[in-house]
């Protein structure tokens, strides 16, 4: 059903703007009438064109749709329909209830299609930018089983655990980079400005300077010349390592710098196996097949390194191996994971235990999270300290070996 954008006046006179379903748009005002509304302009959404999905894309760059508005979203749904009300009328209200306009017409637009017959698995899955694989896939497995409503919960958990692990994550280093940025511009306005000043007096004395002073005299001197050439040696190097990065080889090469990494690679680690465990249990617990929980499990992970381990995994599986069998000899998975893997097998509640050993790492994380900012803190101001502390020594030799010259 065509979905179309209206601009009306209520029965206060009160401008109103959004969107309704209809079959033309001589039915769209009448029901715009009927709903004791004036309609002034409507306007057909047309998607399928090249210029409404630039106009959308356009759109959608000023008004996001954020990861928690698709939870809150799913949540409100889950309700809906658990409570009896029927998919189109639940989808309708929450067309009526969302403030976003991006959101806000995705909706429509699945419950027009949901509406003409089709299911709510095919109506998302046409909307990859907001609906992953995941999504589409536990839909899909609640509507085959006739549990949406406990399927769209379990999924709205998911999400807002996944979020709040990635909300920590940015959290410890807000402060690691503020200090890092903060830094960086006091020592260069220190090298720049502050210091060319005082060491303008040891030039004119045409004395041999200190190694030190000098070493100074010549940083201090490049960067107020050719600070435009630091710039872009620095542009450079970062375009010429994201294009490697974005490579084959390149992505597998940063990708194990990631899990190696002395002081992230831990978090980086544990973070990717609670995302793993995460997944697959409420995928296997929705319904999904085990082969087919993995295959979406491996495009989430976003590392060459463990999805290679993945893939490995599922041939084996696919032969008649167990799970246990397949991820015994992984790199990635430790053996504490393949340990309460194998006892979730055994047990028959692979699910479950999935969930517990997503419980597990993600307190690993936060953990491993905590103990990170409280190195980094300390790291940075020793840093920070050792460059402040050469420029003050450079600037105190040569007044020094002045004084006992005095003496």
């Amino acid at each position: 059903m065509p979905i179309f954008e209206f601009q009306a006046l209520d029965g206060k006179g009160k401008k109103i703007e959004g969107i309704i379903d209809a079959d033309n748009s001589a039915q769209a005002r009448t029901r715009l009438r009927s709903q004791g509304n004036y309609p002034v302009s409507i306007q057909e959404s047309s998607n399928s064109s090249a210029a409404g999905k630039k106009i959308e894309q356009l759109s959608s760059l000023f008004n996001r749709v954020r990861s928690q508005e698709i939870s809150t979203m799913t949540r409100q749904l889950a309700t809906l329909i658990g409570a009896g009300i029927p998919l189109v009328q639940a989808l309708g209200s929450l067309v009526e209830q969302t403030r976003n306009a991006v959101l806000k017409k995705t909706i429509a637009e699945i419950r027009g299609a949901v509406n003409e017959g089709n299911t709510l698995t095919s109506a998302l899955a046409a909307h990859p930018s907001y609906f992953p694989p995941i999504f589409v896939n536990m839909v899909r497995a609640g509507e085959a089983s006739g549990s949406l409503d406990i399927v769209l919960d379990r999924l709205a958990d998911f999400r807002e655990k996944q979020e709040a692990l990635k909300g920590k994550l940015r959290a410890a280093l807000v402060y690691p980079l503020f200090m890092a940025v903060i830094g960086t511009a006091i020592l260069g306005i220190l090298l720049t400005y502050i210091v060319p000043n005082i060491i303008q007096v040891f030039n004119e004395m045409e004395r041999v300077l200190p190694l030190p002073t000098l070493a100074l005299i010549h940083l201090s001197s490049f960067l107020q010349r050719f600070w435009w050439v630091l710039i872009l040696i620095i542009i450079v190097a970062v375009v010429c390592v994201s294009r490697y990065v974005r490579s084959p080889r390149g992505r597998r090469v940063w990708n194990l710098v990631q899990l190696r990494c002395p002081i992230l690679g831990s978090v980086v680690h544990n973070i990717i196996l609670a995302r793993v465990s995460s997944t697959l249990g409420s995928l296997l617990e929705s319904g999904v097949g085990l082969l087919a929980a993995m295959q979406i499990v491996r495009a989430l992970v976003n590392n060459v390194q463990v999805s290679e381990v993945i893939d490995s995994a599922m041939e084996r599986i696919e032969k008649g191996q167990s799970m246990t069998g397949a991820l015994t000899d992984s790199q990635w998975f430790p053996p504490t994971f393949v340990q309460m893997v194998a006892v979730g097998e055994q047990s028959g509640s692979l699910e479950k235990m999935l969930k517990k050993v997503s419980t597990s790492y993600e307190r690993e994380v936060e953990t491993a999270i905590v103990a990170m900012t409280s190195l980094l803190e300390p790291i940075m101001i020793v840093v920070m300290g050792l460059a402040v502390g050469f420029i003050v020594v450079s600037v105190l030799l040569p007044i020094f070996e002045m004084n006992q010259l005095i003496k």
